[in-house]
């Protein structure tokens, strides 16, 4: 029990404390974007995903437990059936700060204002090229118009804001680092540069070859913006984020290459299948699904768990672009 009504709080053996939760409620997409899947991507049966319901008493325990941001992905999350009205329950969960999301903005065009309505403060919109050739070789699948529909509905419906998440493959769209902050000062938005995470098995590319480091990333902008460094995000993002002089945009660069910034993090996955995983660059995990199924409503039998899953987040992933991968799931298995 905790003394005198004090928030309980999930903290690792580093100190640290977890009051984030990123929720995968899909595997699937729309897309099949290269650094994400491969091409014929092989995805979960219905009975080994997690239930809409399932997900919501997951995100109750974590909340009890003092999370207090909450985001949605997939996958495409918006692919999934009763995405609405699980945004809906999840919103109105007392306790939750923000209820947040990313999207590769397919859907958004019919589904914006629901979204909003149910309670989703931000969205994070996956955008890597402006060039449709280009975009249609990166998701292989993807039609950029029916993204920038997307991303005008969202704009009409005033979330609190809207932001880019582009990854950077130097042999791919580096050329095109200014035209895309171009774009989100154009329209009051955010970026955030990804460096690529070494996340499943390639076998149409070479990622060292493709790496392109934040520092050049930054170097480039620098030619043409002038750059404001900024403190990082109140609730421990891992974004190193600098304003773009004279306007309301910030651009974010988020480097687990070459700036690690594992010592600040304050986050957890749950992947669509039930697994918590502790680090998305290690396969520490721990499986939820099976304990709420051997144990239906047992809210208490399930925040121990989770609880005591904390004990072993490691302290930092360790990634190298020039070997294989030690992680095997792909990006939309991972939960975004």
């Amino acid at each position: 029990m905790n003394e005198l009504n004090t928030p309980m709080q999930l903290k690792d053996r580093f100190g640290r404390i977890v009051n984030y939760l990123r929720v995968s409620i899909t595997d699937r997409c729309d897309f099949r974007c290269q650094y994400c899947m491969t091409e014929k991507m092989v995805f979960q049966p219905r009975h080994h995903i997690l239930s809409l319901e399932e997900i919501q008493f997951i995100c109750q325990a974590f909340i009890e437990l003092g999370v207090v941001k909450i985001r949605i992905t997939g996958g495409e999350p918006l692919v999934r059936q009763g995405v609405i009205g699980l945004l809906q329950k999840l919103g109105q969960i007392p306790g939750l700060a923000e209820l947040v999301m990313t999207s590769n903005a397919s859907q958004l065009a019919t589904m914006a204002y629901d979204i909003k309505s149910a309670g989703v403060k931000r969205i994070n919109i996956s955008l890597d090229t402006l060039d449709p050739a280009k975009f249609k070789v990166l998701t292989r699948t993807g039609d950029i118009e029916q993204v920038l529909l997307g991303i005008n509905a969202a704009l009409a419906v005033g979330f609190e804001k809207l932001k880019i998440n582009t990854v950077l493959l130097n042999d791919h769209n580096r050329d095109e680092i200014c035209d895309l902050v171009d774009f989100v000062v154009e329209r009051g938005m955010d970026i955030s540069f990804i460096e690529e995470m070494p996340l499943g098995v390639l076998t149409n590319r070479n990622r060292g070859e493709s790496f392109y480091p934040g520092s050049k990333i930054k170097q480039d902008l620098q030619s043409r913006f002038g750059l404001e460094e900024l403190p990082g995000d109140k609730l421990g993002g891992p974004s190193v984020y600098f304003q773009v002089a004279g306007t309301q945009s910030r651009v974010g660069l988020i480097t687990p290459h070459s700036a690690n910034f594992c010592s600040t993090c304050n986050r957890v996955r749950l992947t669509a299948e039930g697994r918590l995983l502790l680090c998305l660059g290690n396969e520490d995990s721990v499986d939820l699904k099976a304990v709420i199924r051997q144990h239906p409503g047992d809210m208490a039998m399930l925040k121990q768990v989770i609880a005591d899953a904390m004990l072993i987040k490691p302290e930092k992933h360790e990634f190298n672009l020039f070997e294989k991968p030690i992680i095997m799931r792909y990006m939309n298995t991972s939960g975004g």
